[in-house]
């Protein structure tokens, strides 16, 4: 018998029944669509914490610390230098490394004119700025290949600027004031301070200075990003050095300031995929540093994601196995009902693999067919319930999964991934299948003498 034969039987045999084919697939609607909701939910409180999770900070970024610079008295520990960035950096799925160092107060002072900067100097790989996740207001990043000493500034850096003649006066963002100070237009200088103000002696040599950029502030990301300025890790290193020399100072070591000896205590890691950070989060640990990233977070939180998952599936799935029962028990009526035609099937030859494929084919319709429409209905029931989740029952529900849609936050308490969609049809299907094969197998032993008897 051909496949087209077969299908022409198969849609033939339930059509004869309707209302208990439309009933029989109704089970199927019915638990599928449960399955969907469900696990829906569940997808949707998991997507809800990771949002959350990231307005709290970077997911795939890990913060190593090195407390008091590796010195511990543990020797197992290795010094974190840039040995040890770059075979972190060579890590699966590390996609950018860079140490953060804050300048020591004093040591670093970068000037406009009469004005002078009060904050935070933080030297990083200048590269590695646009990987970790900075977004710019304006300019652009450096590049560390600038003939000049190239910074960044944080949203409001610009306000940190006091007027050496008046330094009782202050410029905040808050009250509407403009920035004493113009980034792209006034000329900057960096240089060296002085151990002690009051010697009048000779000044320190000052540096050409560009700002090639302003972030966008994020406190999630960090103080610098809102008011530190970024200068390339190296030329701090430098400065440092030449500090030392101009105020007298003697170095404990003369690798001290060999960028490719220091020993960092504070470096940022990025990975390419959040689902990464854990692996490489092990490797790190196991070097012997404390680390800290959002995973220590999201593995609980995630973890309670898909218990609720398998909760609520398992729920729906109640629905789907009673609809299983009522496939067996349509497949095994037809049976009864047919079993003339199959006794004339038999005698006039047909293959019995042909006929255990008609009955398997009529039932694994039943589901495949429930399973479209189940899902169908879902989008639906998932569209209302997105309708209702930002005021009323995401509420009553802890809440949704939250997106910028452009136009304001808007809820998703229930997400519906491809996945799912995909899972419930292949599920559905297989327990049209597995309904149907006890029937189907019952159909192949009759008689064929007994069965042309029947009536």
């Amino acid at each position: 018998m051909k496949i087209f034969d077969q299908i022409a039987m198969c849609l033939q045999n339930l059509s004869r029944r309707k209302v208990r084919t439309a009933l029989t697939t109704m089970g199927v609607v019915i638990g599928t669509c449960a399955i969907v909701v469900m696990i829906s939910l569940g997808v949707g409180l998991q997507k809800s914490q990771e949002a959350m999770l990231a307005q709290m900070g970077d997911l795939t970024k890990i913060e190593i610390y090195n407390y008091n610079g590796g010195n511990t008295g543990d020797n197992s520990i290795p010094n974190l230098d840039d040995s040890i960035i770059e075979q972190i950096a060579a890590y699966d799925h590390v996609e950018v490394i860079t140490p953060i160092v804050q300048a020591d107060w004093g040591k670093i002072k970068i000037r406009c004119g009469d004005y002078e900067y009060n904050d935070s100097i933080y030297g990083v790989y200048p590269e590695a700025l646009e990987k970790l996740g900075y977004e710019l207001a304006e300019g652009k990043f450096p590049t560390g290949k600038e003939k000049e000493i190239a910074v960044l500034f944080g949203e409001n850096a610009p306000y940190s600027f006091n007027d050496t003649k008046n330094p009782d006066v202050w410029f905040s963002p808050y009250d509407n004031d403009e920035p004493p100070v113009d980034i792209f237009g006034d000329p900057f200088t960096i240089s060296v301070g002085k151990e002690n103000e009051e010697d009048n002696g000779k000044d320190p040599e000052k540096y050409d200075m560009v700002v090639t950029g302003r972030l966008i502030g994020d406190w999630n990301k960090g103080y610098e990003t809102v008011y530190g300025v970024f200068v390339p890790i190296d030329k701090l290193y430098e400065l440092y050095k030449e500090y030392d020399s101009f105020n007298g100072i003697s170095s404990s070591s003369s690798a001290a300031f060999n960028p490719r000896k220091i020993n960092y205590n504070h470096v940022y890691v990025k990975v390419s995929d959040m689902k990464y950070v854990d692996e490489v989060e092990t490797k790190i640990k196991d070097l012997g540093y404390d680390t800290y990233s959002m995973e220590s977070m999201r593995k609980p939180m995630q973890e309670q994601a898909r218990n609720t998952m398998l909760l609520l599936g398992g729920l729906g799935g109640i629905s789907l196995l009673v609809a299983a029962m009522g496939i067996t028990n349509t497949m095994v009526m037809s049976i009864y009902e047919r079993t003339r035609e199959i006794g004339i099937m038999k005698v006039l030859g047909c293959v019995i693999g042909d006929i255990r494929t008609v009955f398997l084919m009529e039932a694994g319709l039943i589901g495949f067919g429930g399973g479209i429409v189940g899902v169908v209905l879902s989008f639906i029931i998932s569209a209302v319930l997105n309708m209702l989740g930002g005021g009323g029952l995401g509420g009553m529900m802890g809440g949704g999964y939250y997106y910028d849609d452009g136009s304001g936050m808007a809820a998703q308490l229930s997400v519906i991934p491809p996945w799912l969609v995909a899972l419930a049809l292949v599920f559905s299907t297989m327990i049209g299948l597995i309904s149907g094969f006890s029937p189907a197998n019952r159909a192949v032993k009759i008689s064929a003498l007994e069965a042309i008897k029947h009536e």
